[in-house]
C-alpha cells in the first residue's frame, strides 16, 4: 500500500489504470482495491482524486496567472464543469470562490483522511545526515502568523500577496524561511505562533498584508534536510530535540527552530519539496 500511495503521488499526471496500481501493490486486482479501501478508508481511485484535487487547491490560490480551465485539465478531468463539480464536493466553492476567498478551514477538514493515511506510515529507523553549520544572519520580511495552525496557508497567501506587489524579497533571488516557534501537537491553537519570512536587503514599508521588518540571527546550528511533504518534517524534528540532541553535548541557543525553503508549491509537486531544519546552538 505504501508503493502505491508514493507511485501515485510521484505520478499524479499519469492515467492509472486499477491493473498497474495492483502490480504496484504485488496484490490480484480482484482484491487490491478492497484492501485499499480497509486500509485508508477510500478507493484508490478517490484517493487519486483528492491528491491531485489538493494540488489543483495550491494552483488555484498560489499561481493565479494559471487558467482554472488549464488547472482542470492537469488535474484529469477533461472539462471545467466536471472538476467545478468534483472540487466544489469535496472543498464546499468552486475554483473561482476558492481561488479568491479560500475556505482553509474546510480545506483542512477535508484533506485530513489522506494525511491520516501518511501518517500510518511504518516507524523505520530515522535516515537522515546531520550537520552543523554557522548561519549567517539574516535580515528578512515576516508576517506574523498567530492562532489557529491551521490557518497558516491563509497567511503565507497573504505573504505571497505582499511579495508580488513590493518586489523586496522576490522568490526567484530571494531566501524563504519558517520561523517555529511553537509545537501545534501541545499548543493550543489561540496560542501558536509561525512567522514566514522572506530574505531582504532594505526596509519594509508599511504595508495592508502586515509584513513587518524582522531578523534570523547568526551562530551556530545542525541542520538536515528534508525531502517532501512539510507534512512529514514533524520526525525530524521530534528526533533532533529527544535524541540527537541529549547524546550531543550540545545546548540550544534562544532561538526557535525554524526552515529554510529550497523550493515551494506549486513551482515542484509536493512530493519534490526541499527543506532544511534547522535548530540553533550555542
Amino acid at each position: 500500500m505504501e508503493r502505491v500511495k508514493d507511485f501515485v503521488l510521484h505520478n499524479l499526471d499519469e492515467r492509472f489504470s486499477l491493473d498497474k496500481l495492483a502490480e504496484v501493490a504485488g496484490f490480484s486486482k480482484f482484491h487490491f482495491n478492497r484492501q485499499f479501501s480497509m486500509y485508508t478508508g477510500m478507493s484508490s481511485f478517490q484517493f487519486v482524486q483528492i491528491m491531485r484535487l489538493k494540488r489543483a487547491s495550491y494552483q488555484l490560490v498560489f499561481n493565479r496567472e494559471t487558467k482554472i480551465v488549464d488547472i482542470a485539465f492537469d488535474a484529469q478531468f477533461s472539462n471545467h464543469e466536471s472538476f467545478s463539480r468534483a472540487f466544489n464536493k469535496v472543498i464546499g466553492q468552486s475554483p473561482s470562490e476558492f481561488r479568491t476567498n479560500p475556505n482553509w478551514d474546510r480545506w483542512k477538514q477535508q484533506f485530513d483522511r489522506p494525511i491520516e493515511f501518511k501518517q500510518l506510515e511504518s516507524k523505520e529507523q530515522i535516515d537522515m545526515q546531520i550537520n552543523i553549520v554557522e548561519f549567517k544572519t539574516t535580515r528578512v520580511a515576516k508576517l506574523e502568523h498567530r492562532g489557529n495552525p491551521d490557518r497558516v496557508l491563509a497567511s503565507a497567501g497573504k505573504f505571497i500577496e505582499w511579495r508580488k506587489q513590493t518586489k523586496l524579497s522576490p522568490v526567484k533571488s530571494r531566501n524563504t524561511y519558517g520561523v517555529a516557534y511553537d509545537d501545534p501537537s501541545n499548543t493550543t491553537a489561540k496560542d501558536f505562533r509561525f512567522d514566514i519570512c522572506g530574505s531582504v536587503k532594505g526596509d519594509v514599508p508599511e504595508n495592508p498584508q502586515g509584513v513587518i521588518a524582522g531578523e534570523i540571527p547568526g551562530g551556530r546550528c545542525v541542520v538536515v534536510r528534508h525531502l517532501g511533504s512539510h507534512d512529514k518534517m514533524d520526525d525530524k524534528i521530534r528526533y533532533l530535540y529527544s535524541k540527537w540532541l541529549p547524546a550531543s553535548g550540545e545546548e540550544l541557543r534562544d532561538f526557535p527552530c525554524f526552515f529554510h525553503y529550497l523550493n515551494l508549491i506549486p513551482e515542484v509537486q509536493e512530493h519534490q519539496l526541499i527543506t532544511d531544519i534547522y535548530l540553533p546552538i550555542k
